[in-house]
């Protein structure tokens, strides 16, 4: 797959390798890819973050990356299914670093498991392998950082939430990227 990648998307995961390591994490998330995305100064998935203003709005989607670390990751639909049986994730994780100490849920403590390189967490294949599926649905021979930008759009999860929160859903990540009419016939939300 990753011949595929163009020169965008290679700097992209190896800047998300890079965010991985100088934060110490053990794998490379969703997250990572996100950051590494917003670091880029070139691209479609550049422009098309500016334009959706996330590059003029980078503190408040750090922020709230954070927020959803502090979490333990857990989605915005995690903490509804919950809330839906009764329990209250926020009052949960304040109980938690009450007792265990601030960001005690954010699972990057400790620092690496093992030497070398830090391996891509299940999430962050999941985002590859669905940047694969985009552009293959949109007729793309190549995976460029506009397929990951996509794909981290259309993946569930809290990387998704701090996008949408931001105005970046896929219809609004594919406009700005492709204009009105940019849409695939065969392929309008990438499976």
């Amino acid at each position: 797959m990753f011949e595929r990648f163009t020169k965008d998307a290679r700097a992209t995961v190896t800047g998300a390798v890079g965010h991985a390591e100088r934060t110490g994490a053990g794998t490379v998330t969703a997250e990572h890819l996100l950051l590494a995305l917003l670091d880029r100064e070139a691209g479609r998935a550049s422009f098309a973050l500016t334009a959706l203003g996330l590059v003029d709005r980078r503190e408040s989607v750090d922020a709230a990356l954070a927020e959803a670390r502090r979490r333990g990751g857990m989605s915005r639909a995690d903490a509804d299914a919950l809330a839906d049986i009764g329990i209250d994730l926020t009052a949960v994780v304040s109980r938690i670093e009450a007792a265990h100490g601030e960001g005690a849920l954010r699972g990057d403590r400790g620092g690496r498991w093992r030497a070398g390189r830090p391996s891509f967490s299940r999430e962050a294949k999941k985002i590859l392998e669905k940047s694969l599926r985009v552009a293959l649905g949109r007729g793309d021979r190549f995976i460029g950082g506009e397929h990951l930008l996509l794909a981290l759009t259309a993946t569930p999860g809290p990387v998704a939430d701090v996008l949408a929160d931001h105005g970046a859903t896929y219809a609004s990540a594919e406009r700005a990227l492709y204009g009105n009419g940019g849409a695939s016939g065969q392929d309008r939300k990438a499976g």
